[in-house]
């Protein structure tokens, strides 16, 4: 298996010469999970109209993952399909209904209840594409995934319900069968000349790889807790008081050229997070233009974090965290460089619950996060190549992530070691008899470089390991 995937790397780094077609939408973007027509009919006659006038669309995925781990330890495989249907009604007197659901299968995969004989560990990465509450589960999934109801005026929208959601704390983390979803409301506001602000509050989350909503309390802790600053076990699941999220987001494009971007997002309970960020392109000549950007995020702990008892609360009371980051690029039509750098200060832990969406740093790369840690220096660069037809895309990143030694429990959440990853993605979207279709080919691998005291814990799944994904959908 390991010959496997070094043939694999191989034939990746040949082909490269990759965004997101498949998967892993950007979290500046509108989602597009389902990739359905927008519906501009406008029936005032009757209801009945508004839902025979309604747009149908489906999303069918196949998905294969597999994990190498270093010698001795276990590997595991996942083969995962799925389908399903969204329905959304025409305009009735500004109103839209909207429902979707979707069904997962297990076609063949590793015996995911069964742990690493000599770590005594779980399986990390194929678990997720189905369900990680249940995970000795080999039946069939069902999600309710999307209820809502749409108010439309002029280019804004008020939608009210369970539905989807991209901002740079709470977004689609969409690298698995289905995406994170949020219950609650959400405005869209867009009659201000090239300004967008988006106000909201939620009061559920469905995470992906979960089956149903919770309320945003319960939704923290479903995913692995790590350790307190203390270093006892984290043991905040279930145990969060938590009234909602509020949040406020502002992008700003009225300067040629610049783009401004602050979000707050208030965790009532819980803790506040606030980001700015501004990216510039400077125009070199007709055809490439330099990038520049520039970001930063402060969080403070709210009350005692969401539980009086320390060591059942998500964020320490008195807490704080501060990171800032910056990039440096040349793209042009068919190209795209970026070098990118993070750091996240040793004030405290940068903290956001996996469970509600990926990191928002320019050096996130895919397959593993910088959440939950402090002192962190991350370097990424970054090389894209998208064809004339924008059908064929693909990307090579490389970073290195040095972190807090894995024994420094008080900034170091999960006891990761230092790494560097390297990710090779490539990316087709078929035309003629097969449009419709998509594929993906992602392989990931993570080299350690931090110390771990001879202690397999700190490297089965998280350094020396390979993890490769083929990904087939069609959209209708």
């Amino acid at each position: 298996m390991r010959n496997f995937f070094v043939l694999i790397y191989m034939l990746t780094a040949l082909l490269f010469v990759t965004n997101a077609i498949a998967q892993h939408q950007e979290i500046a973007e509108k989602p597009t999970v389902w990739k359905e027509k927008s519906n501009e009919k406008i029936d005032s006659t009757s209801i009945l109209n508004a839902f025979k006038n309604g747009n149908f669309s489906g999303h069918f995925r196949y998905f294969f993952m597999g994990t190498n781990n270093e010698s001795g330890l276990s590997d595991y495989f996942a083969n995962a399909l799925g389908g399903g249907v969204k329905f959304e009604t025409a305009q009735f007197h500004n109103f839209q209904f909207g429902v979707s659901g979707y069904h997962i299968y297990n076609i063949g995969s590793s015996d995911f209840s069964k742990k690493d004989p000599i770590t005594n560990l779980s399986n990390r990465y194929e678990v997720a594409l189905f369900d990680l509450q249940n995970a000795s589960s080999k039946g069939n999934l069902s999600r309710l995934e999307e209820l809502y109801l749409k108010y439309n005026y002029k280019h804004s929208t008020v939608t009210l319900g369970k539905q989807l959601l991209n901002t740079s704390f709470i977004n689609l983390q969409d690298g698995r069968m289905r995406p994170t979803e949020v219950d609650g409301i959400w405005i869209d506001f867009n009659e201000i000349k090239k300004t967008k602000i988006n106000i909201g509050y939620l009061y559920g989350i469905s995470p992906r790889s979960t089956m149903k909503y919770f309320r945003i309390g319960e939704s923290i802790g479903i995913y692995p807790a790590g350790v307190n600053p203390d270093g006892t076990k984290s043991d905040y699941a279930g145990n969060l008081d938590s009234d909602g999220v509020y949040i406020i987001g502002i992008q700003n494009e009225s300067v040629s050229n610049l783009k401004t971007l602050l979000w707050n997002q208030y965790a009532e309970n819980l803790f506040n997070s606030a980001l700015f960020q501004m990216d510039y392109n400077y125009p070199l000549n007709h055809n490439s233009k330099l990038l520049l950007g520039f970001q930063t995020v402060y969080q403070n702990a709210l009350n005692e974090g969401g539980n009086i008892d320390p060591r059942k609360t998500y964020f320490q009371k008195n807490g704080s965290s501060q990171t800032f980051g910056g990039r440096l690029g040349w793209k042009t039509k068919a190209i795209e460089w970026t070098l990118n750098y993070n750091r996240i200060t040793a004030k405290g832990r940068y903290l956001m619950p996996r469970e509600w969406g990926r990191d928002p740093f320019y050096t996130f790369m895919t397959r593993e996060r910088n959440e939950g840690f402090g002192d962190v220096d991350a370097v990424m660069t970054k090389i894209q190549y998208t064809n004339p037809k924008k059908t064929f895309k693909s990307h090579l990143a490389v970073g290195y992530f040095d972190l807090p030694d894995v024994k420094n429990v008080a900034l170091n959440k999960y006891g990761l070691p230092s790494y560097w990853q390297t990710n090779a993605d490539i990316r087709y979207e078929f035309q003629g008899l097969l449009k419709g279709f998509d594929a993906q080919l992602l392989y990931v691998h993570k080299f350690n470089v931090g110390e771990t005291y001879d202690s397999k814990n700190y490297i089965f799944n998280k350094t020396n390991m390979s993890n490769i994904n083929f990904i087939l959908n069609f959209n209708f």
